[in-house]
C-alpha cells in the first residue's frame, strides 16, 4: 500500500522506456552467417541531421525480390541475421534495418507519436532502396518481430506502400493495452520489488498499458480497406507466447482476408527459429513464393 502512489509514476517510466531501450551492441556479424553486406545509412524522413539516421545491412541477391526486415524491441538488427540468412540462400536481396533508438540508428527522445514515427522507418528503406538502391522495379515485403510488426501491418495505410507481402514473427495483435501488462507479467521490463505484489502490480500494469498505448498515438486496429483487403500477411505466433498469444493474433488475422496464421508449436515469443527451424523456414519461403508469384 505505501508504494501505490509510486505505481502511476513509474508507470510512465516503463512507458517510455520501452520504446527508447537500453542499446544492446551487434552481437552477431552478417559475415558470421556467410553473408556479404554493405552497410548503409539512410537519413530520417524528417530530414538530416547529427545522428538522425538508420543503419543498414545490404545483402544484394535478386535484383527483383526484395525483404526488408525489422527486429524485436530492445534487440537491433543483429537479432534476425537466421532468418535474413535462409532468405538469401534463396535468392533474396535482404536488406536489415535498426529501428531509431536501437541499434546503431539515431537516438529520438519522443515521447508521443511514436506509431508514425516506428512505421516511418519502414517507409524510410523501402524509399531509399527504390530510388537510390537501384532497385525500382523489384517486388518488396516486409518481415516484422514483435513491436515491429506493428508498424510493418501498419505501413499499409501509407499511400503507395507498394508491398508484395509482409511477414510478421510473434504479432501483431487485436488489441494494445494487454500486450504492456503481459510485458510486465513475463518479465520483459524491470520492476522493483514493492511494486511486484497487490494492489501495487495490478495499478502499475493498468498504467502502463494506457500510457504506452497512448504514445503511440495510431488508429488501431487498421481499417479492412484498401490495401488490407489486398496485401497477403503472415502472422507467426507461438503456442506458447506470453507476451502476444495465439487467440490476439488470431483475432487480429480475422478482419483481413488475406492475411493468415501459421501457429509454431511448443514456441515462446520470438523463438520460432530456435523451436522449430524447419517448420518456421518452410512457411516463410512458401508464403512469399505465392505472394510474390
Amino acid at each position: 500500500m505505501l508504494a501505490l502512489p509510486a505505481a502511476p509514476l513509474y508507470a510512465a517510466f516503463l512507458s517510455y522506456l520501452v520504446y527508447h531501450p537500453p542499446r544492446r551492441p551487434h552481437h552477431r556479424s552478417p559475415e558470421e552467417f556467410g553473408l556479404s553486406a554493405t552497410e548503409l545509412t539512410i537519413p530520417w524522413a524528417d530530414g538530416k541531421g547529427p545522428g538522425r539516421s538508420l543503419h543498414v545491412w545490404l545483402c544484394p541477391g535478386s535484383e527483383d525480390r526484395v525483404v526488408v526486415i525489422g527486429h524485436g524491441i530492445g534487440l537491433s538488427k543483429s537479432a534476425s541475421l537466421a532468418q535474413a540468412k535462409f532468405l538469401h540462400e534463396a535468392g533474396y536481396t535482404v536488406a536489415l534495418f535498426d529501428h531509431r533508438n536501437h541499434g546503431r540508428s539515431g537516438t529520438d527522445r519522443a515521447f508521443w507519436g511514436l506509431s508514425r514515427r516506428h512505421t516511418d522507418d519502414v517507409e524510410r528503406v523501402l524509399t531509399h532502396l527504390r530510388e537510390q538502391g537501384g532497385y525500382a522495379a523489384a517486388k518488396f515485403a516486409v518481415f516484422g518481430f514483435s513491436f515491429s510488426t506493428f508498424p510493418s501491418f501498419y505501413l499499409l495505410r501509407r499511400p503507395g506502400s507498394g508491398l508484395e507481402a509482409i511477414v510478421c514473427d510473434s504479432g501483431p495483435a487485436l488489441e494494445l493495452p494487454p500486450l504492456f501488462r503481459n510485458f510486465i507479467a513475463a518479465k520483459g521490463v524491470p520492476v522493483p520489488a514493492p511494486l511486484r505484489t497487490a494492489p501495487s502490480l495490478g495499478l502499475l500494469s493498468r498504467v502502463f498499458g494506457s500510457v504506452g498505448t497512448a504514445m503511440l498515438q495510431a488508429q488501431w486496429p487498421p481499417p479492412a480497406e484498401g490495401a488490407y483487403t489486398r496485401t497477403p500477411v503472415l502472422m507467426m505466433v507461438g503456442d506458447s507466447d506470453r507476451i502476444i498469444p495465439v487467440e490476439s493474433v488470431r483475432a487480429l488475422a480475422d478482419r483481413y482476408p488475406n492475411a493468415e496464421v501459421r501457429v509454431l508449436p511448443e514456441t515462446d515469443h520470438l523463438q520460432g527459429m530456435k523451436s522449430c527451424p524447419e517448420q518456421y523456414q518452410e512457411a516463410v519461403l512458401d508464403f512469399l513464393k505465392r505472394a510474390f508469384g
